[in-house]
């Protein structure tokens, strides 16, 4: 496979035909999950050109609460104005480049001041104030103000997108489609007005593909997932819910609930419709998030890719308000998918070195339940610019 001239993707990372058994299909080489000129590519062309969900909406409570985020190769800044609207902006005062917020969250009572010059910004990102500004007529407020970044609400989270002409918000929700059939089923979760019940942080020593990879197949379930083969006993035979568009996995005929021990949830969503209940359903929505249904929780996942060969992974359980605000103990249903994470990322962990082994040079193989992750494989290569295979 040639890379397009305009990309300049290099030959070693495309993937090329092999002679292999129709069961199998090829990975992407070892190179595309090490090479940072590669990583360095994807931040350009994949999480700085497309939607990001960033935050949690209810950690902007308020206008003036802020919080600063790692998207591709930019700090973003993310607050509430005097309107109760989101706004986004690039953190990088317009005088000398400064970086406005240093801290990961924080409120300011009116505006942002850099701590550098002290011009200083409105929440709207107008600049209002700078040493003798006054005295610089020529000087436009919002010309010389904050560089916005596109901004939308979706899921009770905050989505940005840094390209100059942002592709349509539909392109997200069609991920859901894709997966689900409808927008419906995912709106029965009311995910917009859950709250959260606990968050983990995760630092994974892999790169974002793999941990991708593996969220989309469930081949390994037997293997290294003994307490969720025991809550979706389907799971056990290798094909994961992804697998088939709508469906969702079955709880087992004996588990109560979606806890580490299988015993009763929590408070059941009242939108969940009774085809949802009792099943599971988890959803990749490209380029970095996961979403996993339950009946009485939303499982939510945002990957933040640092380096070629580290993620960090912010996980949120979101619950109905009442079960968070009474302080309802959520811990099995926690547990159950810490439990999951952590043995799925030190999965990706094990794997990682060996793709800088010459033996992963060309890549692996991917069998008949893993199939579909060469579709996305083939989706990193068009957003590079590889012509297709």
């Amino acid at each position: 496979m040639r890379a397009s001239p305009a990309h300049d993707v290099p030959e070693e990372c495309t993937v090329t035909s092999t002679s292999l058994p129709d069961s199998l299909i090829a990975t992407l080489p070892g190179a595309s999950y090490t090479d940072p000129g590669i990583f360095a590519q994807e931040q350009e062309h994949i999480f700085e050109a497309m939607w990001f969900c960033a935050v949690r909406a209810s950690e902007l409570p308020k206008p003036g609460a802020f919080r600063t985020v790692q998207v591709g190769r930019e700090s973003i800044l993310i607050t509430r104005a005097r309107d109760n609207s989101v706004r986004a902006y690039f953190n990088v005062c317009r005088h000398r480049g400064a970086r406005l917020c240093t801290q990961e969250s924080g409120e300011v009572k009116r505006a942002f001041q850099c701590p550098y010059h002290a011009w200083t910004y409105d929440l709207t990102g107008k600049l209002v104030a700078a040493p003798n500004l006054t005295k610089m007529p020529d000087v436009g407020r919002t010309e010389y103000g904050l560089a916005s970044v596109a901004v939308r609400e979706w899921l009770g989270y905050v989505w940005v997108c840094l390209a100059e002409n942002p592709p349509p918000f539909d392109e997200v929700v069609q991920e859901v489609v894709t997966r689900l059939g409808d927008t419906e089923s995912i709106e029965h979760y009311d995910i917009d007005n859950l709250q959260v019940g606990r968050r983990i942080t995760y630092d994974v020593k892999a790169n974002w593909k793999l941990i991708i990879e593996n969220f989309m197949e469930c081949y390994h379930c037997a293997t290294i997932h003994p307490e969720l083969t025991e809550v979706l006993p389907e799971f056990a035979d290798g094909y994961a819910a992804q697998y088939y568009v709508g469906h969702g996995a079955e709880f087992g005929e004996d588990i109560q609930g979606f806890t580490v021990d299988g015993s009763e949830g929590l408070d059941r969503i009242p939108g969940v419709s009774e085809d949802q209940d009792r099943r599971y359903y988890a959803i990749t929505v490209r380029p970095q998030v996961f979403v996993n249904l339950v009946p009485d929780h939303v499982i939510f996942h945002r990957m933040y890719p640092v380096a070629a060969d580290r993620t960090v992974v912010e996980c949120d359980w979101l619950y109905l308000p009442d079960v968070v605000q009474s302080g309802k103990d959520v811990s099995r249903s926690v547990e159950l998918f810490d439990r999951v994470n952590r043995q799925d990322f030190d999965a990706c962990e094990r794997t990682q070195p060996a793709m800088s082994s010459r033996l992963y040079a060309k890549g692996g193989v991917l069998v008949p339940s893993e199939h579909h992750i060469g579709a996305f494989h083939d989706w990193v290569q068009a957003r590079l610019g590889a012509q297709p295979r």
